[in-house]
């Protein structure tokens, strides 16, 4: 049952390492975006790429990260610590900066992105997981939610930043992206000091290897409809890049392209946190369903823009889409997983997710360089009425609250 809204005070405070956490997460995030936000018209404009190559870098790069989250969360969950696998994750997040600053083809790019997307494949699911673990019983959807706006802190920061920078440097790319590392650093000093895994449960199990699928199997029915219903949902939601090349074909000056991330980022931060309270008191497929209504009114404006105006506006339904459905998401499975493989459970969730979110890039630059940007998100916003009807056919309404 949802909590009476008068229960607020009763409830416990967040603890501070779930603070720390977001903290961490804000300042990757802003070393990310400061790339991310500029990434797409460096490829197309300053390298030459086509929007199949960007499509290509996108998916790829988000496909590496979901497989390698498998195995990371797994081995979070058999070694029961979870802090080294996430500082080692954002070590290799912050070091492939560099790489990107010096490409001097594609190539390097997706070599980069796939480095930069491997770190964040062994962070991923083990720092998930660490939310969970430390969140105070019924206040996931809180813990979460509070973990993802930090993180968008840093999401739009990190464009705001790179618009400075782009002014204050005549538009020089590659410098902005060499003060992206100093972020990424910060990040793995804050978490190596700041966090520390919960005490090792009694049931812990000793690592061992292979992966069998009696791993998988325990997850039960309910956490595969959750991965099930957010894996079609994700074939809505393809690579931010199309948001800035959409901008920029509706007349977005060069110097400003960051802005598209920062609009996004700003009404994702925030939603995230207070969807994420939403979510502890109400059927969570409810909230859902509003953000994946949102993102068909977002794929309208932007499929359909007479000008940049209504594009922004498309842009930032986008981003309140984001923030009524990323941290709801992970709440599901939080409390969909036993504990005790709970990092498992993300692994698979985001290995689904990834691999939904390849076909969707792969898809939105094919069907951007065949049929224009109309095509592209008119196909968004079919997947998401299909990952609808799963998400209320599949995922049944006790299972949807906060437990």
């Amino acid at each position: 049952m949802s909590a009476p809204l008068g229960t607020d005070l009763a409830r416990p405070r967040l603890p501070r390492a779930i603070w720390a956490l977001g903290c961490v997460s804000l300042l990757m995030d802003i070393s990310s975006e400061m790339i991310h936000a500029l990434l797409p018209v460096f490829l197309v404009v300053t390298l030459g790429a086509g929007t199949e190559m960007v499509g290509l870098i996108e998916g790829v790069g988000e496909g590496t990260a979901s497989i390698v989250k498998v195995f990371s969360g797994w081995l979070s969950d058999r070694l029961g610590r979870r802090k080294a696998l996430a500082v080692a994750g954002y070590a290799m997040g912050a070091l492939s900066k560099p790489v990107f600053a010096l490409a001097p083809a594609a190539g390097w790019v997706l070599g980069a992105r796939v480095f930069d997307r491997i770190g964040k494949g062994v962070r991923g699911a083990p720092r998930d997981a660490l939310v969970g673990d430390l969140a105070p019983p019924g206040m996931s959807g809180a813990a979460f939610g509070l973990r993802q706006s930090l993180d968008t802190v840093g999401a739009f920061a990190g464009p705001l930043l790179a618009i400075v920078l782009m002014a204050a440097s005549g538009d020089d790319i590659r410098l902005v992206f060499w003060l992206a590392l100093p972020f990424g650093l910060a990040a793995v000093l804050l978490l190596a000091v700041a966090v520390r895994d919960p005490p090792r449960k009694a049931s812990h199990r000793p690592a061992r290897l292979p992966l069998r699928r009696s791993e998988f199997v325990q997850l039960g029915p309910r956490f595969r409809a959750v991965v099930l219903a957010g894996a079609v949902l994700t074939l809505a939601r393809f690579g931010e890049a199309f948001l800035v090349l959409r901008a920029r074909s509706l007349g977005l000056p060069l110097a400003l392209t960051p802005a598209v991330l920062v609009v996004m980022n700003v009404v994702y931060g925030l939603a995230a946190y207070p969807a994420g309270r939403l979510a502890d008191r109400l059927d969570r497929r409810g909230v859902l369903a509003a953000g994946f209504g949102v993102l068909v009114l977002a794929d309208l404006c932007l499929g359909f823009a007479p000008g940049l105006v209504v594009g922004m506006a498309g842009i930032a339904l986008f981003g309140l889409h984001m923030g009524l459905t990323q941290g709801v998401l992970s709440a599901l499975v939080s409390d969909a997983a036993p504990e005790t493989a709970r990092g498992t459970a993300f692994g698979i969730f985001h290995l689904a997710g990834g691999v939904a979110l390849l076909a969707a890039s792969l898809l939105a630059g094919v069907a951007w360089s065949l049929a224009g940007p109309a095509a592209t998100f008119l196909a968004s916003a079919g997947f998401a009425v299909i990952g609808l009807i799963l998400l209320f056919a599949l995922v049944d309404a006790g299972h949807a609250r906060a437990r």
